[in-house]
């Protein structure tokens, strides 16, 4: 099997990895020894409240004040600034089938050449249902294994995926990845995720799939870093992340939006019913950036959990601290000044779904979860009913959680099924019944 020696490809930027392990290492040590959590509890923030107290009674208040506010509020404290520079994006490559799938489908694999030397690759692969009379609705998400885990396709081309390898762990590259090496990904893995993307069913009901590996945008591990795009948009002379700059979700959603570019130039999509999707950490990633980019016409959230759709001041749940601790690359250096002190977060779950007003939003749970706080959840899609109203939208008003595989709501939704952390059938069955309504598709 072939294997990449990722010093050889990046040079210096393996030098820059390796030190930001440390550099975060010792950050979460420093932090852990700061203030005690209170135990005084703190009301929620309100959505329709400003930071002044001034309350929020017009959707052009919330538009002009509110909404921005919001944004600098989880830019500051949790996903870190996007960068407003722009970095060149070209494709490289695409390989057409107007066949694929036995008929079914038109499969596109786009190469990406993304940066002013074409630093980084990324592997875009899109379906549209063949049978399509016009422009489609396309379903933009984010996976965690490579573009040949979404379904067993074997003409999916198999590009490179960081692994952990146990035979090479020993090696001092692998210690200093945590582990991990880049690899070309397995046969073995064709359509290891299949069942959570259900690619058969969103073409049979006339949708498309844009996805793309997550770590061909930023390597989802401590050192990552260093292989993804951040690096390209430091500032002169920076070489390490400032405390508000953003993180891997923030280059994971900056990324999302990226793809709508290229899907915007489709005459084949319609680049307004564009679909953002997310599971885990990646639901987390579809709300921060359907937040912050409006071209997203509708967001699936799954499952996304503390750092997305629950409300972290219940303290249910996975504790942020756990985040903070296991995973402080996917966030700014100022989230953990909440280590220990959730309840001084200025911002919780309800207010990232208030930015994604007034545009249809459906929330995803499952019973067998309790990280992601399934009840988390519900009570956070219940909090975003105000915001909604004031754009004359339904959102969930139901007084009690609902029973398992009992979809609630309008223009906002919720449901929660039996079963623990996954994307089933049940889910897609769901949310395209809910983007059939919400967006017209036929």
């Amino acid at each position: 099997m072939l294997s990449f020696d990722v010093r050889h490809l990046l040079g210096d930027k393996f030098v820059l990895a390796v030190f930001l392990l440390a550099l975060t290492g010792l950050s979460a040590v420093a932090q852990k020894t700061g203030p005690a959590q209170t135990s005084k509890p703190v009301a929620w923030p309100d959505p329709l409240v400003l930071e002044s107290g001034a309350p929020v009674l017009t959707r052009e208040r919330f538009e002009q004040q509110r909404r921005g506010e919001l944004l600098s509020l989880f830019a500051e404290n949790v996903y870190g600034k996007t960068p407003q520079a722009t970095v060149p994006i070209a494709i490289v490559a695409a390989k057409v089938d107007e066949h694929a799938l036995d008929g079914l489908a038109v499969r596109k694999q786009i190469t990406l050449a993304v940066g002013s030397k074409g630093e980084r690759t990324w592997h875009l692969l899109l379906y549209t249902p063949a049978h399509a009379t016009g422009p489609v609705s396309v379903i933009v998400g984010l996976n965690f294994n490579g573009n040949q885990t979404v379904d067993p396709d074997p003409e999916i081309e198999l590009n490179p995926v960081w692994v952990r390898d146990p035979a090479l762990a020993s090696t001092p590259l692998a210690k200093e990845l945590s582990g991990h090496v880049l690899k070309i990904a397995e046969s073995g893995t064709r359509g290891a995720a299949a069942q959570q993307w259900q690619l058969h069913l969103l073409l049979a009901r006339g949708y498309g799939l844009a996805t793309l590996y997550a770590g061909d945008i930023e390597p989802d591990f401590i050192g990552g870093i260093g292989y993804g795009v951040r690096p390209l948009l430091f500032g002169p002379k920076q070489s390490v992340p400032a405390a508000d700059d953003w993180g891997a979700i923030g280059a994971w959603a900056w990324g999302m939006s990226r793809v709508v570019d290229v899907l915007s130039s489709d005459p084949h999509i319609d680049a307004k019913r564009l679909i953002a999707f997310g599971f885990s950490r990646f639901g987390k990633t579809a709300l921060w950036a359907a937040a912050q980019d409006q071209r997203f016409a509708l967001v699936l959230s799954n499952e996304s959990g503390q750092g997305g759709a629950t409300l972290s001041h219940r303290q249910e749940g996975e504790p942020i601290d756990h985040m903070m601790l296991a995973f402080p690359y996917w966030f700014c250096g100022n989230y953990q000044h909440y280590l220990g002190r959730t309840q001084s977060l200025p911002v919780d779950g309800h207010l990232l779904l208030s930015l994604i007003a007034p545009r249809p939003l459906y929330v995803g749970s499952a019973g067998s979860d309790p990280y992601s706080d399934p009840e988390g959840e519900f009570l956070a899609v219940k909090a975003v009913a105000p915001v909604y109203a004031l754009y004359g939208e339904q959102g969930v008003t139901d007084t009690a959680m609902p029973p398992l595989n009992h979809p609630v709501g309008q223009w906002v939704s919720y449901h929660v099924r039996p079963g623990g952390h996954d994307v089933t059938l049940y889910d897609w069955e769901q949310y395209l019944n809910f983007a059939d309504r919400v967006l017209g598709n036929k």
